[in-house]
């Protein structure tokens, strides 16, 4: 996908080289141990894009952690004072590798097609900032770590990226090509739209008075819609598309399934503790994004 026309004005912060915080406690997020340290890595950090993954899990199997809930991508939690690293220059920040560069190249690109879909719709469209890490960091939601995966933080609208991702996503999943990032971040920002439109809050809500199963089921749904946000974005910029590029999209949404990463974790399927969706439903749901290219055609929820 030819984004070679960078755009400066985005608000990019980079706390790579001064450390961030951690999960309170030697052993991060409480009991499991290495159990606890193997299965974010698979879950989150190789293909599910997000931190609630992590809890779910440390919630199954060590029974102590689910108060977060949902939202895949999207990190909640109370809203943590962040210290801004003063004159962080956007056009360094993205210069510093390939992956930087990958990333800023989606998100200004991101940040103008939605500003115009805003626009067209009479509405107000507030940027979010796009935050580069390496290893650990520190977000509105609390601390960030690679294992996590990119994630998007409502409260300071940050989508957050330790840039190992792409190469993880490339080398263990086989996605390989620009778009198969560019789909990384272009579903990240599809949760700050969720953000601002209210979606992201009302699943929030319905995770706080549901069962897990049903806060999980909503969570796919709010995924699912993420998923044909970035088709959205790809179809506004068709003409910027290659050969191939659908194809790589394709195959980082089939590698990052539910289905798919629990086949590969644990050897056995188990729907019900699905939060993003299975590798159908979420190629399904990018194609329906990049097919309609129309906002209103993601409306994962119609029906409930």
């Amino acid at each position: 996908m030819r984004l070679d026309d960078f755009d400066p004005n985005i608000d990019v912060e980079d706390q790579r080289g001064r450390g961030g915080g951690m999960f309170g406690g030697g052993g991060g997020l409480g009991g499991g141990g290495m159990l606890f340290a193997f299965l974010p890595m698979v879950f989150s950090r190789f293909g599910c894009l997000g931190v609630a993954v992590l809890l779910v899990v440390a919630l199954f199997f060590s029974g102590g952690l689910g108060m977060l809930g949902g939202g895949g991508g999207v990190q909640q939690g109370a809203p943590t004072q962040v210290s801004q690293q003063a004159g962080t220059d956007a056009q360094s920040s993205c210069a510093v590798n390939a992956e930087s560069r990958a990333a800023c190249n989606a998100f200004s690109s991101a940040q103008k097609t939605w500003t115009q879909v805003f626009q067209a719709n009479d509405a107000r469209f507030v940027a979010p900032k796009l935050v580069f890490y390496s290893g650990q960091g520190q977000s509105g939601c609390g601390a960030a770590q690679s294992a996590m995966g990119p994630f998007y933080c409502p409260s300071d609208r940050g989508i957050y990226l330790d840039t190992d991702f792409f190469q993880e996503l490339g080398q263990r999943f086989r996605a390989q090509g620009d778009f198969a990032q560019y789909y990384v971040i272009a579903h990240e920002f599809g949760h700050h739209i969720q953000n601002l439109l209210g979606t992201a809050q009302q699943v929030s809500q319905i995770q706080r008075r549901s069962s897990e199963s049903e806060g999980n089921a909503a969570s796919v749904r709010l995924e699912l819609q993420a998923d044909c946000y970035a088709g959205v974005w790809a179809a506004a910029n068709r003409d910027r598309l290659e050969p191939g590029d659908i194809e790589e999209g394709m195959t980082a949404a089939n590698a990052i399934g539910d289905d798919t990463l629990q086949r590969e974790a644990q050897g056995r399927v188990v729907p019900e503790r699905f939060t993003h969706g299975s590798s159908a439903q979420r190629m399904q749901w990018l194609r329906r994004g990049l097919e309609s290219g129309d906002p209103a055609a993601c409306d994962t929820f119609a029906g409930t």
